[in-house]
């Protein structure tokens, strides 16, 4: 995979774009009123490995939010603001790290300008993002109907806008619930524009089909080297967010910290209780950080060899199970024992 070179943003206390990492987004979810319940989940939000985390900002009296969010975590905050100019002023004034906002939607050229004035004043880049909802009608009339093309021409107008004033710290989304719909967008985008790109697929559901629908899409995506800062959105607790883009991340070899899982699905030569083993075995596995694979086999026979490049994992067998290492038997053990002995080797490591 050949990354696409976009252009480096800086944002609070990390970068978006170039040869930065991937970085991994969520939302808050509790009412911005709740100033006290949303400092308690953005917490929650970072210890799950939330790199920037967005809370909306739909008055004036939701500003006092953001120096609560800055003083709680240290992790960059988004302050997502819609048609009110005003709100963006005052949000940078209150020390937020990046803002969320079309700039097309706040009203006139000097509205545009103050709000460039804010950021430039303080480094703070500016994310544009569009969805089918929200194009203009001089687009949506050129093209007949939403499609990729005219989302991708929705957010490259909006960013006109600021360039207007020379401001290019500026990051694009273009989200769809409809993953071919996205991902085609955010190709076009790609080829048109430097811009770093934050991918998504919006409205995705609740987590089951939420997270298969952002692993198809930005998969597709991350592995053509398109993309800079990921979000899986889930009608869901936003930690499960995290958890699925980092999983994500990991299952695309992107990251390879943490525990590399595997396990086999199972046939009729399977003579344990695979399921529930490999099930518990990924439960304990969850916050570990030694970045092995780890392996859990099904079957004696074939299950160290089909693995061998696990570093650890467990076979099954008739009542008894194996625990090998790159493909070779270490230990046999009795089925009752065979999480226990494999954790323990684990430690070891």
């Amino acid at each position: 995979m050949v990354k696409r070179q976009s252009r480096k943003i800086k944002l609070g206390n990390i970068y978006i774009g170039g040869d930065s990492e991937i970085t991994v987004q969520s939302m808050l979810n509790v009412p911005a009123s709740n100033i006290e319940g949303s400092v308690e989940q953005a917490i929650e939000l970072e210890k799950a490995g939330c790199e920037i985390i967005r809370a909306a900002i739909p008055n004036m009296n939701a500003v006092k939010l953001i120096p609560a969010l800055k003083e709680a975590v240290s992790v960059p905050i988004v302050a997502d603001i819609h048609f009110d100019y005003r709100l963006a002023i005052e949000s940078a004034a209150a020390g937020v790290d990046k803002i969320r906002i079309n700039p097309g939607n706040i009203g006139s050229d000097d509205r545009v300008k103050a709000v460039v004035k804010a950021c430039r004043e303080r480094n703070i880049p500016i994310r544009i993002g569009v969805n089918s909802g929200s194009l203009e009608k001089e687009i949506l009339a050129k093209y007949g109907h939403p499609t990729p093309q005219a989302l991708c021409e929705s957010a490259l107008y909006h960013a006109s806008l600021l360039e207007k004033f020379d401001f290019y710290d500026i990051v694009l989304s273009m989200k769809s619930s409809s993953v071919p719909f996205m991902v085609e967008a955010y190709e076009i985008a790609a080829e048109k524009c430097d811009y770093p790109l934050h991918l998504g697929v919006t409205e995705a559901g609740t987590q089951r089909m939420g997270i298969i629908k952002s692993a198809a899409g930005l998969g597709a995506l991350l592995l053509r080297g398109i993309g800079d800062t990921i979000r899986v959105s889930l009608t869901d607790n936003p930690i499960n967010e995290v958890k699925a883009a980092k999983d994500i991340l990991k299952a695309l070899e992107i990251r390879k910290s943490g525990v590399q899982f595997i396990s086999c699905p199972t046939c009729g030569r399977t003579s344990i209780d695979l399921i529930s083993i490999a099930q518990e075995a990924e439960r304990r596995l969850e916050n570990c950080d030694k970045n092995i694979t780890v392996a859990v086999m099904g079957c004696a026979v074939n299950g160290p060899g089909e693995a061998k490049e696990a570093d650890i994992g467990i076979a099954g067998g008739n009542g008894n199970g194996l625990i090998f290492k790159k493909g070779q038997i270490v230990k046999k053990v009795k089925e009752d024992k065979l999480l226990d002995e494999l954790m323990a080797e684990i430690e070891k490591m």
